[in-house]
């Protein structure tokens, strides 16, 4: 692709970047093929190819973004299947990014969206805020039907996601030292997250249970904060950097206090995000090479545990429907260890029809943009009921969500089947419904 900025334009670290990713895209259309808000409403600029022509005019330009430019990026879900897709290489991630935090400076949105956005931003990120929240959630369930206008959209969305009763909160998410069973074989760090220790803190307790049995000593350092991720998709770049130094602070803490190898991660959206610390400090002279390092030891659990020697398992009997997290196969290119380590654990995988599609979730997709959303989910949930499946795993805490608004069918994280089959406790789902 063609493009005209000037010298001055180019000055900008931000804006040279962006020119030489659209300088790559040659307009072929393969994007449109699997970006899901193409295949669900038809319009050109909701496609990789169409935002990216509206991004190019809007930067070359130096125009602030207008209602247009907002409306389509908005509805960019930051799969990443048109990166999987794309030929030439195109960085769209990036770009979205750039152009998600100049529409942040420029434009003025109505005041039901910045109100609905900065409650997201000031709630999701924060564990205890997040709890106190989903508990308040029952006060306003009776009024949902009543939310039918655009700009309360969001507010019911939220309603429908938030689930009748909260686990209690896990010991496991709380900072602190998880000593190797027998021999220590590693040391790693486990990012304890935000919205996930509430809505399932099953999730890192399986992990830690099951990286300890392993030989590998785990440590949850205090001092973490949010990745990032819900506030970076959103354009508040400075609160998104602002996370990610104070998370690179703490890991290198522990860097230098005992060496880690690794920094294991069991939300593949977090995961997409912290592997990126060393291209979003990349300027920060205080902080680029210290986020390298810890972007280059950000594994998934699922990742990490194909690495170590794990016993093959007789059949456990139990057909398993695996769905791919984008951030998982798109954001990390992510795609065969989590199913090869299921079925060497005894279970039948089956692979659902379009998996290349998202499931709607995205992060607060599902929040603020329902409609596209519900599409998607129930095009998800019914590639995936047609596997006959007896459980679906899945690597992200929003897949899991999401998915188990659409479907009977329970949803469990991979590494809670992993840890059942190596010697750990029954995921309770499956226990609920007589499966195990």
């Amino acid at each position: 692709m063609q493009t005209n900025f000037t010298a001055e334009q180019l000055a900008d670290p931000h804006v040279a970047e962006s020119e030489k990713i659209l300088r790559k895209c040659v307009h072929c259309g393969f994007c449109t093929a699997t970006c899901p808000t193409y295949v669900t409403l038809g319009n050109e600029l909701d496609s990789p190819r169409g935002r990216i022509y509206l991004i190019k005019d809007m930067l070359e330009n130096g125009r602030p973004a207008d209602t247009e430019v907002v409306t389509h990026i908005d509805r960019c879900l930051s799969c990443l299947a048109c990166v999987t897709t794309c030929p030439s290489g195109v960085d769209y991630m990036h770009l979205v990014d750039h152009a998600r935090a100049h529409i942040e400076k420029t434009y003025k949105r109505p005041f039901m969206n910045r109100l609905t956005r900065a409650i997201l931003a000031a709630v999701l990120p924060y564990p205890g805020r997040f709890r106190m929240a989903l508990q308040l959630a029952r006060l306003g369930r009776p009024f949902r039907g009543l939310m039918t206008a655009p700009a309360l959209k969001p507010f019911a969305a939220m309603l429908a996601l938030a689930p009748r009763s909260v686990p209690a909160p896990s010991v496991y998410s709380r900072p602190g030292n998880h000593p190797a069973e027998g021999k220590k074989q590693a040391r790693v760090a486990i990012l304890t997250g935000c919205a996930q220790p509430v809505l399932d803190p099953g999730i890192n307790e399986a992990t830690i249970r099951l990286l300890t049995r392993l030989g590998v000593e785990v440590v949850a350092p205090s001092g973490e904060v949010c990745c990032g991720s819900l506030v970076h998709h959103m354009g508040r770049e400075e609160q998104a950097l602002a996370s990610a130094r104070a998370n690179v602070d703490v890991w290198m803490r522990e860097i230098e206090k005992g060496g880690l190898d690794a920094i294991i991660i069991t939300a593949s959206g977090c995961g997409t995000t912290i592997k990126d610390y060393g291209h979003m400090l990349r300027l920060d002279p205080a902080y680029a090479e210290k986020a390298a390092i810890v972007s280059g030891l950000a594994k998934d659990v699922t990742e990490y545990l194909a690495t170590l020697d794990l016993p093959s398992h007789m059949p456990k009997g139990i057909t398993v429907a695996y769905h791919s997290a984008c951030s998982m196969q798109h954001g990390q290119k992510i795609t065969m260890a989590p199913k090869q380590l299921l079925k060497a654990a005894g279970f039948t995988v089956r692979d659902p029809a379009e998996g290349h599609l998202c499931c709607g979730s995205a992060g607060t997709y599902n929040i603020m943009q329902p409609d596209i959303s519900a599409a998607l989910k129930a095009r998800k949930v019914k590639n995936i009921e047609a596997t006959k499946a007896d459980v679906i795993a899945t690597g992200n805490i929003g897949c899991i969500t999401q998915i188990a608004s659409g479907t009977a069918i329970p949803i469990v994280h991979t590494v809670e089947l992993l840890d059942w089959a190596y010697g750990g406790s029954v995921p309770q789902k499956l226990i609920d419904l007589h499966i195990a």
